[in-house]
């Protein structure tokens, strides 16, 4: 299954039951989990270093009553094919304090479990050269990186704790294109307890001792370099970006972790002059402290007496309206769902882009975007967990 690049990348989420085929301990609070994909299912589930999926379940809430828990989770392995058309998925999940599935997984997911997983998605993948031969011969060797030609390039990553998830993925596959390709990874910790993918990371070291520097930053443990010794500030960026790495002819960043972190990656690297479009960057969290909105929509009261907007939305073809009270400041999101509940979304929080659609007409107001390209809001497209109406009638299409 052969797709366009953007269709990889920003393609419609479906839902599949898969089975967990192994869970692997990486650390004492981190877990790898391994997805059988069937052959019959193998063309949803291609996808490119560096992108993600959602995992859905159903977990009791506080009052004893089963709900729907969505998750997103970066893949953290390269595609990989095997002789009967089958694949599988691979993704790492942190314990968070607090995280309720999170914490769920680490104590009690195993083997033969069965899950929903969404198909793959994102925009946190390579765009350096759109790899030689064009991003079609990217999706024709999807599941054989070792054949990817590209270009060669000079790329850094800087990751912090499961920020390195997607960036295994990208690391293996970007060594492997092009024998002329260099990678400074700067990965930040805690102590060496807490490294995940410690042992792979050697390997990669070893594999690529002349083009892949792998430079550990650890917050709580003494190093033989001071500089890798200690928090990760901008001081200290700005230190290994003018010794260890060779900062100033990077075609490409990776930047992955926390809020904080990447926003001051973010900054350095902007104060360094690095042109935005060479920064690719993913959040998991946006760092604030308010909850998504619920999984099924949150409940709202329309009273025909009060003003409302009216909310037009396409998806797979079929199109609803919803009348959403002006009071109740509702994203469009939250009102599809209320009519619709397989509209499509993953984190709720203008991270991962899942829930994007064409704004058709009306206007909105979008609070957040850590998610959509420039050109992506230039040509109209909004994040509906983020937008909510700003004119009497606003029509947006999921499938546009």
């Amino acid at each position: 299954m052969t797709v366009p690049a953007d269709a990889t990348a920003r393609r419609r989420a479906s839902f599949h039951a898969l089975t967990v085929k192994a869970v692997r301990r990486l650390t004492e609070d981190a877990i790898e989990v391994t997805f059988e994909v069937p052959a019959a299912l193998a063309g949803y589930y291609d996808y490119l270093p560096g992108q993600y999926v959602a995992l859905r379940v159903q977990m009791p809430g506080a009052d004893g009553v089963d709900r729907e828990v969505r998750r997103s989770y970066s893949i953290c392995a390269v595609p990989v094919q095997f002789e009967d058309g089958s694949s599988e998925i691979r993704v790492a999940i942190k314990r968070d304090i607090g995280g309720e599935f999170s914490t769920w997984a680490n104590a009690e997911l195993a083997a033969g479990a069965v899950m929903d997983v969404m198909s793959p998605m994102g925009a946190f993948i390579s765009k350096h050269g759109e790899a030689a031969g064009g991003v079609s011969n990217v999706l024709n060797s999807m599941n054989h990186p070792e054949d990817i030609a590209r270009d060669a390039g000079t790329y850094v990553a800087i990751a912090a704790g499961s920020g390195i998830t997607p960036v295994m993925a990208l690391a293996k596959s970007l060594l492997a294109g092009n024998p002329g390709t260099r990678l400074d990874l700067v990965y930040a910790n805690k102590a060496t307890m807490d490294v995940m993918f410690l042992e792979e990371l050697a390997d990669l070291k070893d594999r690529y001792p002349q083009r892949f520097a792998l430079h550990h930053v650890l917050s709580r443990e003494q190093r033989i370099a001071p500089l890798m010794s200690g928090r990760l500030d901008a001081d200290k960026l700005e230190s290994l970006l003018g010794t260890a790495i060779h900062a100033d002819d990077v075609d490409e960043w990776f930047l992955c972790g926390p809020f904080e972190l990447v926003q001051l990656c973010r900054d350095v690297l902007e104060a360094r002059g690095v042109p935005r479009d060479r920064v690719r960057f993913e959040l998991f969290t946006t760092g604030r402290p308010d909850q998504p909105e619920g999984q099924a929509g949150r409940a709202v009261l329309v009273d025909e007496s009060e003003e409302t907007y009216k909310i037009t939305f396409t998806l797979d073809g079929l199109t609803a309206d919803i009348l959403s009270p002006i009071h109740a400041r509702e994203s469009i999101l939250n009102a599809a769902l209320r009519v619709r509940p397989d509209v499509p979304f993953a984190c709720a929080g203008g991270v991962c882009g899942t829930c994007r659609a064409k704004l058709v007409c009306g206007k909105v107001e979008m609070e957040e975007n850590y998610a959509l390209e420039p050109d992506e809001i230039e040509n109209g497209y909004v994040l509906t967990c983020q937008s909510r109406p700003t004119t009497p009638e606003v029509t947006v299409d999921y499938d546009g």
